[in-house]
């Protein structure tokens, strides 16, 4: 494998309100690398959002970057000037965000916000941006780019505002694409054209993406390797083959066995027990202890575990029992 084109090394992140205190993400550490799909996947409020977010420094201004760096060409993110930041965003660093419609600015046209990114980065005139921007918006597979571009957000179904998002997110060739939850907020067929779109991304640009998302089933089509975080923590990780196949943590057995399936007419799903902790303090033991039906005394009476692989583990795991049941 060639070498990554980003590098997360040791992110700990946390929110400090006026009530409370969150330790949002811990010692998370992962690498993007060219044409190949990240995808980090966990429950609501695991801490993938803020880890993603955290590569441009688009954390809200209660955020607190702890420790930590994001490398990329050698240069920390997380502690390069505002100015030399923005040569970054969007430009070499994009992202698509999982509400397109707030996204997008409610009274400029579609053709113009595209040709506003283009202008902002590159020295064009008006009249070729706007140009640029209709082949941009009839790439991302946009029928009738012209009419689009003359159009506003409000008058545009929210599967093409997503294609609108990822067309301003392309337009300047980005080397990776931060993409948070893209598809949520969409039906099944238009789901599938999006991730359609972002695959073709990989293939045809060699683009990294970094896909944010709770849907294992969104994995299993795009994905090249996977990070299972909860509770701030990344807990599981490997490749999108070994993750389907060989699940070792029990957090990611259970959100395996809460899919339907094809083969399981009649099996009644399963719900993992219990709620996420509220992680107002970073956690002494393993986190899922208190939801997990594999626990032993180790995990118990020792610190949590670390990310690492082991004679029962075939890829890197936090866990005192990784298990598989085949």
């Amino acid at each position: 494998m060639t070498e990554p084109i980003v590098r997360v090394r040791n992110l700990s992140v946390r929110y400090r309100t006026r009530d409370a205190v969150t330790y949002a993400v811990e010692n998370a550490s992962f690498d993007l690398h060219e044409g190949r799909v990240l995808a980090v996947v966990g429950e609501s409020g695991s801490g993938k959002t803020t880890a993603a977010m955290s590569i441009l420094r688009l954390l809200s201004q209660d955020a607190e970057v702890l420790s930590g760096e994001v490398l990329f060409d050698g240069h920390d993110l997380l502690t390069m000037n505002d100015k030399d930041l923005r040569t970054y965003r969007g430009r070499r660093i994009a992202t698509i965000f999982q509400d397109p419609v707030a996204g997008l600015n409610p009274v400029i046209s579609i053709g113009d916000q595209v040709a506003e990114t283009l202008t902002s980065h590159l020295k064009l005139p008006k009249k070729e941006a706007k140009q640029r921007a209709v082949r941009i918006l009839h790439e991302v597979g946009l029928s009738d780019p012209e009419r689009v571009a003359k159009a506003y957000p409000f008058q545009l179904s929210g599967g093409m505002c997503q294609r609108v998002m990822i067309g301003i997110a392309t337009a300047l060739d980005p080397e990776v694409i931060i993409a948070d939850e893209p598809t949520s907020a969409l039906d099944v067929t238009v789901q599938a054209q999006i991730l359609y779109q972002l695959d073709e991304l990989r293939r045809t640009r060699g683009t990294a993406i970094l896909l944010i998302t709770h849907d294992f089933g969104v994995v299993a089509q795009v994905a090249d390797e996977v990070a299972v975080m909860y509770a701030g923590r990344i807990i599981e990780q490997g490749s999108v083959d070994e993750m389907l196949a060989r699940p070792l943590h029990p957090y990611t057995h259970g959100l395996l066995n809460t899919l339907p399936r094809l083969d399981s007419a009649g099996r009644q799903l399963h719900a993992i027990p219990g709620h996420p902790p509220e992680m107002t303090a970073p956690a002494e033991r393993c986190p899922f202890i208190p939801r997990c039906g594999k626990v032993m005394n180790v995990c118990r009476t020792e610190p949590a575990p670390p990310l690492a692989t082991g004679e029962r583990a075939s890829h890197p795991v936090a866990c005192y029992n990784p298990i598989w049941q085949g």
